[in-house]
């Protein structure tokens, strides 16, 4: 059966996903569901990491501070577009040590600065531990590094590591 369904939340997620952005119909389910399983079945060949949780009870906090970080850095980036040229605004670059070593982890912190309007996750370098970032709106480069090493870091490290 688990060769069946390798993942099954995934594939649960997968055909929400699909009637969300279709519509809600018998073919849709049905076409949904193959692509689903389809999906899985890519993802069992893969043969992922499994991910080792050490602190669950984290995660929904972790959820929250991400949530509003990126309802937050919604409101910003707005208020910096609506504005036009009034208020003067220097993008960047940064490059920003981390402790966290994880794949899972590393992964999981790319998808959440990724996903918060503003930055984007540009590279990391193995070898050194750094990542490197962009900013949109890059004022103070202490509080990109406090954001990033003792809001997300800090939580990742204390569930993965």
């Amino acid at each position: 059966m688990s060769q069946l369904f390798p993942y099954p939340l995934l594939i649960i997620f997968l055909i929400i996903m699909w009637l969300l952005l279709t519509s809600f119909s018998l073919g849709q389910i049905i076409v949904g569901t193959v692509i689903a399983l389809v999906a899985a079945q890519g993802m069992a060949a893969l043969q992922p990491a499994r991910p080792r949780l050490k602190r669950w009870d984290l995660l929904l906090k972790l959820i929250g501070i991400v949530l509003y970080d990126i309802a937050r850095s919604n409101i910003a980036v707005t208020r910096i577009i609506l504005q036009g040229n009034k208020r003067k605004r220097k993008s960047g670059f940064m490059t920003i040590p981390l402790n966290l070593r994880d794949p899972i982890g590393l992964t999981i912190l790319a998808v959440i600065i990724t996903s918060t309007p503003g930055t984007a996750w540009l590279g990391y370098n193995f070898a050194q531990g750094t990542l490197l970032l962009h900013v949109f709106d890059l004022v103070d480069e202490a509080v990109w590094l406090d954001l990033i090493k003792n809001r997300y870091e800090y939580f990742l490290l204390e569930i993965f590591e």
